[in-house]
């Protein structure tokens, strides 16, 4: 059976369009026009759209919901509920106490749950001198304190000795760094309640890259 011949108008290629020749104008956007081009801050927020769609998210509340990382979760949540280990060495421990009474506060910051056993505690603040007979207790009460866990030097006594520091002396730890790793150092002799303050906003900047308050110039 013989196929009928088709005719010239069918087996005509349709011809492409004629290109402009009309100069573009400065400046002109050469996507602006395309279908499907998007500046920037349309991908993000197509971005966002999406993945608030991906987790469940009603469209209502895409504006008011923020999707983070877990780790990023749990570093907030270790960084606004630190607590202390409850111990002292010396008078530096006096400010510690006065930083955690009803005048400074530190439960603003959600750090005044000091912990009776190493055990609970996430933060070892060593406040006073370090005795060499001493230092094998609070090398022990460190190893049994759960990782993570931090460790702020009150003093000058727990940073480089204090006054206790001269030739031929031999009974004090010339800073609490020469046990274990030190996360922030607060000089003083001894440091004020707000010094103590500002040493758990650095650790909290620490733990979550982020700083709760801007500092403040001194004046």
């Amino acid at each position: 059976m013989e196929t009928p011949e088709r005719s010239a108008a069918e087996v005509k290629a349709p011809s492409a369009p004629a290109a402009s020749h009309a100069p573009a104008s400065a400046g002109a956007n050469p996507g602006a026009n395309v279908p499907g081009a998007s500046s920037s801050g349309a991908g993000a927020a197509c971005a966002v759209d999406t993945a608030a769609a991906e987790a469940g998210i009603p469209p209502e509340c895409a504006s008011i919901v923020r999707l983070a990382k877990l780790d990023e979760l749990l570093a907030l949540g270790r960084a606004n509920s630190l607590w202390p280990l409850t111990f002292g060495l010396a008078c530096c421990a006096i400010e510690m106490m006065a930083a955690g009474a009803s005048r400074f506060d530190i439960s603003r910051f959600g750090a005044e749950v000091f912990r009776p056993s190493p055990r609970q505690a996430d933060v070892m603040i060593v406040a006073g001198t370090i005795n060499r007979k001493m230092a094998l207790a609070v090398k022990t009460l460190y190893d049994q304190m759960p990782e993570p866990k931090w460790v702020i030097a009150l003093g000058n006594c727990a940073i480089s000795g204090g006054p206790f520091v001269f030739p031929g002396q031999y009974a004090v730890v010339e800073g609490v760094d020469k046990l274990f790793p030190v996360d922030v150092y607060v000089p003083g002799c001894p440091p004020r309640p707000e010094a103590l303050i500002e040493g758990i906003l650095a650790l909290e900047e620490k733990i979550t890259g982020k700083r709760r308050w801007p500092r403040v110039p001194p004046q």
